[in-house]
């Protein structure tokens, strides 16, 4: 339950049109709602935050990650599970809610109920080559599901920079890019040296042994000489999204004209 289904479900009460203990049984499992002992749901979570909760789903058994998608989704409009197998998804998708999609590249197993709803633009997500590609494919859905509208450059990394500055214009329009690159990581630092807005660095774990499956990329990252950028873990493109929605909602609110 966001802020708006809760001020939604206030006013219902406020009109008379919904009793105070049918209100309360709607709000029974705020905070959280304890599932079998294994997992508490942060149903407030998105009322804090902005954020709803996440499934991280490694580590965690079939069953668990469909028991906690299926009380997640009887609580919201939009669920979202990362880091989903293939194998786990075969296991458990007949048992699934209705309109759940699986994206196979990232990783993701989602839901979204309100497909039409208005996105706000100004996410640009770029890939070094395709090999980033599965991690971009996680940040990009992921903001997606957030309330972004999302573009996506991929393959556009340092060995042709041609490629990068083909798009350069609509990169200059964006409120905030999130570049992600394996190997030396060198992309985030170019396209930061190029644009006013934000950068969102994410490293990968792709490369060559040196890499050190992705510290050099995130080394290099942290010791950018270009400023505007922030760095998140190795493959972490869903942390990735969350930092840009939340750039991106702040650069809208600073847009908005003042009241006197």
């Amino acid at each position: 339950m966001d802020s708006k289904q809760l001020k939604h479900l206030l006013a219902q009460v406020q009109a008379g049109h919904l009793s105070v203990d049918e209100a309360a049984e709607q709000l029974k499992n705020l905070p959280f709602e304890p599932v079998n002992g294994y997992a508490n749901l942060d149903h407030h979570r998105v009322l804090r935050t902005g954020l709803p909760e996440v499934i991280y789903a490694e580590g965690k058994s079939p069953e668990q990650v469909l028991e906690i998608f299926r009380r997640l989704a009887a609580q919201s409009p939009r669920v979202l599970a990362t880091r989903v197998s293939r194998e786990m998804y075969d296991l458990i998708r007949t048992d699934l809610p209705e309109g759940v999609a699986y994206s196979a590249v990232p990783r993701l197993l989602y839901l979204d109920r309100d497909p039409g709803c208005p996105r706000q633009d100004g996410v640009e997500v770029l890939s070094a080559g395709t090999a980033d590609i599965p991690v971009a494919e996680e940040a990009a859905i992921s903001a997606e599901l957030m309330g972004n509208g999302v573009q996506r450059v991929f393959d556009v990394g340092v060995a042709g920079l041609h490629r990068l500055l083909h798009h350069l214009p609509a990169l200059q329009k964006a409120r905030v890019i999130i570049a992600v690159a394996g190997m030396e990581g060198a992309l985030p630092s170019v396209v930061a040296g190029l644009v006013s807005c934000p950068v969102i660095a994410v490293p990968t774990s792709v490369g060559y042994g040196a890499s050190f499956q992705g510290l050099a990329a995130l080394l290099a990252m942290l010791n950018s000489c270009a400023g505007g950028i922030a760095v998140v873990n190795i493959d972490n493109g869903f942390g990735a999204a969350c930092l840009a929605t939340k750039i991106n909602r702040l650069k809208d609110a600073t847009d908005a004209p003042e009241h006197n």
